[in-house]
């Protein structure tokens, strides 16, 4: 999978389309990720203690890989992704403007 944890995404299908976000959680097995503040459903959690109340919280739930793409500061829109050779080290870059990733 060419996107990590970290990596400024753009959801492109789905519910959230348009939203941008950081990649918070990567799935290799499944091809999936989360991207927070994107995808998110409720979750009831229920009491640690006795005699505490259960809470609801808000939760990511990860994105197939296919509905999300990389987002480029410099061209301010989704963009490919392409390995660029620099100092004998591989740097991921924009395929349109070559502006590392």
């Amino acid at each position: 999978m060419k996107i990590k944890k970290g990596d400024n995404v753009i959801i492109i299908a789905g519910k959230d389309k348009g939203k941008k976000g950081k990649v918070s959680l990567v799935l290799r097995e499944t091809d999936r990720l989360a991207v927070s503040d994107a995808n998110l459903a409720t979750r009831r959690l229920r009491p640690k203690k006795s005699g505490a109340k259960g809470q609801i919280a808000k939760v990511a739930i990860p994105l197939h890989r296919s509905n999300v793409m990389l987002f480029c500061t410099k061209c301010n829109q989704g963009t490919r992704m392409k390995s660029v050779v620099k100092k004998d080290q591989k740097k991921r870059a924009c395929v349109k403007c070559e502006q590392e990733l």
